[in-house]
């Protein structure tokens, strides 16, 4: 079991504890993150590089966390944006629009050895794929991260109202989908 995220904190603070705090912020959330932030970049190398971003971008910031949300929160906030940051980068790299990007996601999934369209998770894996940006990334924290409204709000840093409007959406489209792929 990991020490709480407090614990963790003053450790990283003293100099002589703070490779070792830092190693278990981490461990403890290293894979809640990488499935953030594969769920919207979905190539798994490109999740590492992302996450490896992050969480460098982490180390040199963490001496300045406030502690006004939860580190929890503060992770997510920053991975989200690496994401966004990293998608936004591929597409002016391949100088395409971002429905390019999507669709390029979209033909990575299908492209995946394991991949079967006869199966419901292929089937919303895909329609997640389709939706626009914001709603992906409302969709994913709430259906796989089951974030509470709240903190959802704190990460995107925008209204309850406007993510479960986002949310109620996100849903809608992905029936419609399923239902007539």
């Amino acid at each position: 079991m990991y020490p709480d995220d407090k614990e963790l904190l003053h450790l990283f603070r003293q100099p002589e504890t703070r490779e070792q705090a830092f190693t278990g912020i981490i461990k403890k959330y290293q894979e809640k993150l990488y499935w953030h932030i594969r769920r919207m970049v979905v190539d798994h190398d490109d999740t590492h590089d992302v996450l490896q971003n992050m969480f460098i971008k982490v180390w040199n910031a963490l001496d300045n966390f406030r502690e006004d949300s939860q580190l929890y929160t503060w992770l997510y906030r920053i991975a989200t944006n690496e994401s966004l940051t990293f998608l936004e980068q591929q597409k002016k790299r391949s100088a395409v629009s971002l429905s390019d990007v999507e669709s390029n996601l979209s033909n990575k999934i299908m492209a995946d050895r394991h991949f079967d369209s006869n199966k419901l998770e292929w089937k919303l894996q895909l329609a997640i794929q389709q939706l626009p940006e914001k709603q992906r990334i409302v969709f994913n924290l709430r259906y796989y991260d089951e974030m509470p409204y709240e903190e959802m709000s704190r990460v995107l840093e925008t209204s309850e109202g406007a993510l479960k409007a986002s949310y109620h959406h996100a849903v809608k489209k992905i029936e419609d989908f399923i239902r007539n792929h």
